[in-house]
């Protein structure tokens, strides 16, 4: 069974409500899980996720409360996992923890802001990954030759590592419990589900799960909004072709074929990631093509 999640608005995206009312909208509606991006100096405003998904939480009871991703190498290791693990008992254990290394798009303002080279993003993302399990577990663990333990420990979330290409695949290997490719076609998570089998064979362990994220306008929107959008995702490297053809857009019934050619390509959970300004009715109608694809 495929599960189908949805991002939460940055700050200001929708006027007509808030955070509470969009976590408390998704979870009525039936969806698995919500999620918040993770930035320090976006191109727009945008509020802690941390603080995000503590909100969330708070006023929800089922849905599990999403990173995607956090950039780990923006804190200090410490402080990352004393987030999460408050996160875990703030929410019943409904983490989701998505991880990356932070995207080129969005400059190395906020890095330079926090004094770490941009350049190191990836080794301290792996350095990282290696020590968090037990700091937010609370066991004993050595950080730059000082032993700490946080209290109180909490249960380690599942790891979803967000990226592409090598880099992504050895990190998994080490330290993912699933990854988290962004923007992706059917036959490129058909692609990546086979790289995913091998890696388990070579490793010796269970195949990783896919969450794709994926950008949605459903229902009444307009060409404009679409092109947008497209030039939006351009601005992430894509070429304008592969900006059209993860698009998700039309009817639910339509976002609902789209999204089980993906669940038949090898994806586990599919995350809308709505561009309309209306995420209110985005959520609504991305809860009517969830329904639409368990329906036999």
């Amino acid at each position: 069974m495929i599960h189908i999640g949805v991002n939460l608005p940055s700050f200001g995206v929708d006027e007509k409500a808030g955070v509470a009312e969009h976590a408390r909208l998704a979870e009525a509606a039936g969806l698995e899980s919500i999620w918040v991006g993770d930035h320090l100096r976006p191109v727009k405003p945008f509020l802690d996720s941390t603080l995000v998904l503590a909100t969330a939480a708070a006023v929800t009871e089922r849905v599990k409360v999403g990173f995607g991703v956090m950039v780990l190498a923006l804190r200090p290791v410490a402080w990352a996992a004393k987030q999460v693990a408050s996160l875990q008992h703030l929410s019943g254990d409904r983490v989701l923890l998505g991880v990356g290394t932070g995207g080129e798009p969005h400059g190395d303002v906020a890095w330079r802001a926090v004094g770490v080279p941009f350049a190191e993003r990836g080794r301290r993302t792996d350095a990282a990954l290696e020590l968090l399990p037990g700091l937010v577990e609370g066991r004993p663990t050595e950080i730059d030759g000082v032993e700490i333990a946080l209290t109180p420990g909490a249960t380690m979330p599942p790891v979803l590592i967000a990226g592409s290409g090598p880099a992504m695949l050895r990190r998994l290997a080490r330290h993912g419990d699933g990854c988290y490719p962004a923007f992706s076609t059917p036959g490129q998570i058909a692609e990546l589900s086979g790289r995913l089998a091998e890696l388990a064979a070579e490793h010796d362990r269970p195949v990783p799960s896919i969450t794709v994220a994926v950008s949605i306008g459903l229902g009444d929107v307009t060409g404009a909004e679409i092109d947008a959008q497209v030039r939006r995702l351009t601005g992430y490297g894509m070429s304008e072709e592969d900006a059209r053809a993860t698009l998700v857009t039309g009817a639910p019934a339509q976002a609902a074929e789209h999204f089980a050619e993906l669940a038949a390509a090898g994806a586990h959970r599919i995350i809308g990631m709505p561009f309309p300004s209306d995420r209110l009715r985005q959520t609504e109608l991305l809860a009517e093509a969830a329904s639409a694809l368990r329906s036999p």
